[in-house]
């Protein structure tokens, strides 16, 4: 496998839900359906989902109907030009930068797709407890 895609799920912390780790050859918009399917059942609570531009389109129209969640898509203003922040957008981002500072996630080191998400998951524990542990 050359490449993989990581799609993730957060909470507005920036902490993780779920992850899918799949081959690069995917579109966004493909594989956002597989993280979608694994969250279905486990969020009864969950009521609106954020996603960026790349998940525009039929996403809008799917999840509302099937999975019962609103959805919002963070677009940039009209006008933009080069670096925007988008508001929420830096939350997943930021969970992004979080994992890369774990060695084991810094780069592509595992073989299959379930160990990377496994590192991942491994990570983000491992930051929910550090910050559990008081100061």
């Amino acid at each position: 496998m050359n490449g993989r895609k990581r799609h993730i799920a957060v909470d507005s912390q920036g902490l993780l839900l779920c992850v899918v780790v799949h081959a690069a050859d995917f579109q966004d918009r493909e594989g956002v359906w597989l993280l979608l399917a694994r969250m279905r059942n486990r969020f009864a609570r969950l009521k609106k989902l954020m996603g960026d531009g790349g998940y525009q389109g039929t996403l809008e129209e799917v999840v509302p109907r099937v999975f019962g969640w609103a959805l919002e898509i963070v677009k940039r203003s009209e006008g933009a030009k080069g670096f925007e922040v988008l508001p929420k957008r830096w939350i997943v981002e930021r969970t992004f930068a979080w994992f890369g500072r774990n060695r084991r996630l810094s780069k592509d080191y595992e073989e299959r797709p379930k160990s990377s998400e496994a590192m991942i998951y491994l990570s983000s524990i491992r930051l929910m407890v550090r910050r559990l542990r008081p100061a």
